[in-house]
């Protein structure tokens, strides 16, 4: 999957929850590269694994209990789980940055937003205070957010003004790869579309790669070059959005674009995905989409399934769905 473009390379990556009763296995050696000034959609169910990848590549899972078993991510080709601290923080923020899920918890209570920004402007630029503050006023224009309003506290702006100011924090050193944890889960449909339309537009001034995780497929469709299904901590389909969207390959993905409401059917009922995804502590040794499959045979239950192409960079992690 990767070649001589990428920026992101993950590899293999294993990451569990370890307490003292239970082994949560949240990510199960899943594997995708980003190239430069490219979006990957990571698309799953709640509980998926899909934002501990994220936090894997930012190095801030809770240790304890999160433990990264094995598995590499590569960014620029160095491997991140092998740099120190001190190294880490020159990236983390500065060229990986990461757009967090509640804009109402992202942000200090008691700190203008302005100053929040230049904060993190200060950190890793060369520039004197009065420097970072005029930069920080720059990229709350670029967002839509006034200047004046530099000196205003996060309880004094709306739930889309607040996500605005996130993204203008997670973009104020240029990074090379933005990390948005469903940056418009909060958000009202039309401020989402608004929100959406700006980060498209920044990322092509910027040429920033993305990774875009989310519950909704029309912001794949409308965002992402590249999409990833997530199914138990397991990449169960990957491809270009086109070959995803229009031939999905395996049974979760088909079972996905089932359940959206269609406009040119007569159906009266969706067809929802039976069932529930499996106990991430208690995960089954074959499939792990087996119970809630509707072509699986018993081979399925014991049976681990390897990644097989359709053609042209898509991918299933599926035996059987090849011939169906």
């Amino acid at each position: 999957m990767s070649d001589k473009n990428s920026l992101l390379d993950i590899n293999n990556l294993v990451v569990e929850y370890v307490t003292d009763k239970k082994v949560v296995k949240a990510v199960n050696g899943v594997s995708f590269t980003i190239n430069k000034g490219e979006t990957l959609g990571l698309v799953g169910e709640t509980g998926a694994g899909k934002t501990t990848i994220a936090k894997s590549v930012m190095r801030i899972l809770p240790d304890p209990p999160a433990k990264i078993k094995s598995g590499e991510i590569l960014f620029e080709e160095s491997d991140i789980m092998k740099l120190s601290e001190h190294k880490m923080r020159r990236i983390r923020g500065n060229k990986i940055s990461m757009i967090f899920q509640d804009p109402m918890t992202a942000l200090n209570p008691i700190m203008t937003v302005g100053k929040q920004i230049a904060e993190t402007i200060g950190l890793h630029e060369k520039m004197s205070s009065a420097e970072a503050e005029i930069k920080a006023i720059n990229m709350l224009e670029m967002v839509g957010i006034p200047g004046e309003r530099f000196s205003e506290y996060p309880h004094q702006f709306s739930g889309g003004m607040k996500q605005r100011v996130v993204i203008a924090m997670a973009l104020a050193c240029q990074p090379e790869l933005l990390l948005a944890d469903e940056p418009t889960t909060a958000l009202d449909v039309t401020i989402q579309a608004q929100v959406l339309d700006m980060m498209d537009n920044l990322k092509k001034e910027l040429n920033t790669a993305v990774l875009m995780i989310t519950h909704d497929l029309g912001v794949v469709a409308g965002m992402c070059d590249k999409v990833a299904i997530v199914y138990a901590g397991e990449i169960v389909e990957y491809g270009t959005t086109i070959d995803v969207f229009d031939h999905p390959g395996h049974p979760y993905t088909r079972g996905l674009f089932d359940s959206l409401p269609k406009l040119d059917s007569n159906e009266k009922r969706l067809k929802p995905i039976r069932g529930m995804m499996p106990d991430p502590t208690e995960l089954p040794e074959g499939c792990k989409f087996y119970e809630r499959c509707p072509y699986a045979v018993a081979a399925c239950k014991t049976e681990r399934n390897r990644d097989t192409e359709l053609g042209n960079g898509h991918y299933i992690k599926c035996d059987r769905m090849k011939e169906v």
